[in-house]
């Protein structure tokens, strides 16, 4: 089946990229959006054209032909129990939420997942996001692909369980990559030195495991156990707390290695 028309149920990040790939590159036609946050579901709207909004989950229409949860983990259930319930087909975006969230309030229900980070001021390709997709039966699970192969040029079938698995290192290869990138940047700009002249180097350390494994790829101090270099380092963090994450991630490194 060539579903229509969606309801976004949501309106942060991923609901304002996806919703776009649902119209430009699926072809579905956004007729509502639903946010606890006036601003932000009233801009989804307008973005999309005739789409109406609201802050009200009861209020939800029930005639879409697909409904896109995109909310935070934390709310998804709630709000699932408060939208009524419908013949549409329920999905949501969440990396580690089951997807039985939605049993007892749908009939036809999943996931599609998809594995990127987005940013509200930051396009991204959807052809080229990975898509993780499961159903209720194998009818569903086989409408979940048809669309999300309508959005990227990559679709997976994946269990509840082994998502939550490929969120978790999701946030291992990039929230918390994110985070030493904003240490980096301090640590720099607390001596005058403009951030910017790492990002060669961090384009460069990013570009290797396309050719390498992580384990291949991986240079520095710790990998030698250079206890010198280490302690000279350690020495010079005043934070406590990120003296000890570079003293445990320096143990790290060096513990991979000796497996290998």
């Amino acid at each position: 089946m060539m579903n229509e028309t969606v309801v976004m149920i949501g309106a942060g990040r991923v609901a304002t990229h996806l919703a776009q790939a649902l119209r430009e590159r699926a072809g579905l036609r956004l007729v509502q959006v639903y946010s606890r946050t006036e601003e932000h579901a009233r801009a989804l709207a307008e973005r999309s054209g005739d789409a109406v909004w609201t802050t009200s989950a009861e209020a939800v229409r029930t005639d879409a032909d697909v409904y896109v949860f995109s909310l935070s983990d934390d709310a998804l259930a709630g709000v699932a129990r408060r939208v009524p319930a419908n013949d549409g087909l329920w999905l949501h975006t969440a990396g580690s939420v089951p997807m039985n969230v939605f049993r007892g309030r749908a009939r036809r229900y999943g996931v599609l997942y998809p594995l990127q980070t987005f940013s509200r001021d930051r396009s991204v390709d959807f052809r080229r996001v990975p898509c993780f997709v499961e159903g209720c039966t194998a009818e569903v699970t086989d409408e979940v692909r048809t669309l999300a192969k309508r959005l990227s040029d990559e679709v997976h079938e994946l269990s509840s369980v082994d998502r939550a698995y490929l969120h978790l290192a999701a946030v291992f290869a990039c929230n918390f990559t994110n985070h030493m990138y904003a240490l980096a940047d301090g640590i720099v700009r607390a001596r005058g030195i403009d951030g910017s002249v790492l990002r060669p180097l961090i384009d460069e350390t990013a570009a290797k495991i396309h050719r390498l494994t992580p384990r291949e790829a991986q240079t520095g101090p710790a990998l030698r156990n250079d206890r010198a270099v280490l302690n000279r380092q350690a020495a010079m963090i005043i934070d406590p707390d990120v003296k000890r994450l570079y003293e445990e991630i320096s143990r790290g490194i060096y513990a991979e290695r000796l497996k290998s």
